[in-house]
């Protein structure tokens, strides 16, 4: 509920800023401000898909999907990325017609108002995505803070550009502070893309949340022989990790399972959202007995 409470906030905030933004920025005609509002769209959308994702993702696991529906927000993520990217290019595309050929920008004032007023909403509203995305170690809203984020800095940027265009009258830093906003934006697609594609290829856990996992196995390793096939990957905010863990075999298969849950639940308690998966192995039919450190009678 917290997430999409979230998701809604989102939704609210940016489509006030795009009615302003695309009203101000026709009035104007600057281009720096209609890349705003474009952007603006642009994060418009990507609450919407945030939104739908994250309803979806929440759902439980069934026999179509038994790992869950969490890689629904990486999907989401990379779909942002992408329309951002489409953005960023029209912006600079439009943005260099104006320079070739300049046209005057008016109301200048009433633009970097609004330009300072929507950097204030984004910047709250933002924290409050961050906040929760953290939270819920939720993908989509921390994509969607991303983007709100980056348009604190550009309605900054388009503010500051037609205050300068104000006291100066040099028309020509509009399209260039619009073509800086895009490259901005750009660089913010291309982080995004990265981060919510890698989980879809299965790519491993952080070197910092492995580093946990096997700590909570080493506190156990006086007991077991050996493990391995250590294996993590991220679905959503599931954690997925399972190993291969080698013990003497003159030992119960009670003892061992007790100490297979001890490992689970240390893990558990350092790392939320993990299922875990430990395969028993006896020394005696594995390789790894040759570095067993409980040598069996």
């Amino acid at each position: 509920m917290q997430k999409l409470n979230a998701a809604r906030l989102s939704l609210f905030s940016n489509s006030i800023l795009i009615t302003l933004k695309l009203i101000v920025g026709l009035a104007t005609g600057s281009v720096s401000i209609i890349s705003e509002a474009i952007h603006s769209t642009m994060d418009l959308l990507a609450s919407i898909i945030a939104f739908f994702s994250v309803k979806i993702s929440d759902k439980p696991a069934d026999d179509i999907h038994p790992y869950g529906h969490g890689k629904v927000e990486n999907i989401s993520g990379v779909i942002e990325a992408l329309l951002i990217l489409v953005a960023s290019v029209w912006i600079i595309i439009e943005a260099v017609k104006k320079l070739i050929i300049p046209g005057e920008v008016e109301s200048i004032g009433l633009g970097f108002i609004v330009m300072f007023i929507s950097s204030a909403i984004n910047f709250v509203v933002s924290r409050k995505l961050y906040k929760v995305a953290k939270q819920e170690d939720s993908i989509a809203l921390e994509a969607d803070a991303l983007h709100l984020k980056a348009d604190v800095y550009t309605s900054l940027g388009v503010g500051i550009g037609l205050f300068l265009l104000w006291i100066t009258k040099f028309n020509f830093l509009d399209p260039i502070v619009a073509i800086l906003v895009a490259i901005f934006i750009l660089k913010e697609a291309i982080e995004l893309l990265i981060s919510a594609f890698n989980p879809l290829l299965d790519v491993k856990l952080s070197s910092d949340e492995i580093k946990v996992i096997e700590n909570s196995i080493n506190k156990f390793s006086a007991i077991y022989c050996n493990y391995h096939n250590f294996k993590t990957r991220k679905s959503g905010r599931v954690r997925y990790i399972e190993l291969h863990l080698v013990f003497p075999e003159n030992m119960r298969i009670k003892d061992a399972h007790d100490v297979c849950d001890k490992i689970e639940n240390d893990i558990k308690n350092s790392l939320d959202n993990s299922e875990i998966m430990i395969h028993l192995e006896s020394s005696e039919n594995s390789s790894s007995c040759d570095n067993c450190k409980n040598k069996c009678d």
